[in-house]
């Protein structure tokens, strides 16, 4: 197979019911692809994650999975006992054990360097995020799945975050699989957007996704155009936006010649 994973007809049903989460998905991800899930909340965004990992039993259908395929994981939530020490350097020795020469890469990798003898619950939200995507890299994986990776995070800390998956994608050449919370900003690498709402309701780049009769009955006319984060210079300024990044939404007249082709 030349998908790394591939789902064909999945239907989820609820637990312990009939009633499906997700009826009928045909979904895959290739090599180096950046695929961003989107929907509603109750949509089967995380149902789906879980399906494709192996986690979370079918009602029907089939998923495949390449042979010897690596995955690295990062979860939506991770609950921590604060009665219990753990210190980065520990968490990321679980639960396969690392050197401390791998756990400090990991940890440059992802803009945290010198965090491993911080205990986790004296870390911002930012740097255990960056802590979680440094233990998912510790794999090697061919695939990261991020689940929901910026709930939590400020719009500034969203920016950093999608630019460091940028950057992992391309020094790493792993795919990318994301579900992502916040209709507002999707990366604007994304190779496709899925938009589920128990099934597939539309695919494709973010321009073509963003136009789609069935993006906009789902969110409103006014979501149009608003699937794409832009990172671009130019020579006048956006309150509360940091420098170089700038969303571009309703209202906003600049040049656009040295920027990438906007979506609406």
């Amino acid at each position: 197979m030349t998908s790394l994973i591939e789902s064909r007809s999945l239907t989820i049903h609820r637990p312990g019911t009939t009633q499906p989460v997700l009826a009928q998905v045909d979904f895959r991800i290739q090599p180096g692809e950046i695929v961003t899930v989107v929907g509603p909340n109750g949509s089967g965004k995380s149902s789906l994650i879980r399906a494709l990992l192996g986690h979370m039993p079918l009602a029907s259908g089939q998923v495949a999975r390449r042979a010897g395929l690596r995955i690295g994981y990062v979860p939506q939530r991770v609950q921590l006992d604060t009665a219990i020490p753990m210190t980065v350097r520990r968490f990321l020795s679980l639960p396969t054990r690392v050197s401390n020469a791998e756990a400090e890469q990991a940890l440059a990798r992802t803009g945290v360097p010198g965090l491993g003898p911080r205990q986790l619950t004296q870390l911002s939200g930012g740097q255990f995020q960056r802590v979680l995507l440094a233990r998912a890299l510790l794999r090697d994986p061919h695939l990261l799945v991020l689940d929901e990776p910026t709930q939590g995070l400020d719009q500034p800390g969203i920016v950093v975050f999608y630019k460091l998956i940028e950057e992992v994608r391309r020094d790493t050449g792993a795919a990318i699989l994301m579900v992502s919370h916040d209709l507002l900003v999707v990366m604007r690498s994304s190779d496709r957007v899925v938009c589920l709402n128990g099934h597939v309701c539309c695919e494709g780049t973010p321009q073509h996704v963003s136009g789609a009769p069935e993006y906009l009955a789902l969110f409103g006319a006014g979501a149009e155009g608003t699937l794409a984060l832009y990172r671009h210079r130019h020579d006048h300024d956006h309150d509360r936006v940091p420098q170089g990044d700038h969303l571009h939404g309703p209202g906003c007249r600049h040049d656009h010649s040295h920027a990438p082709a906007a979506p609406n």
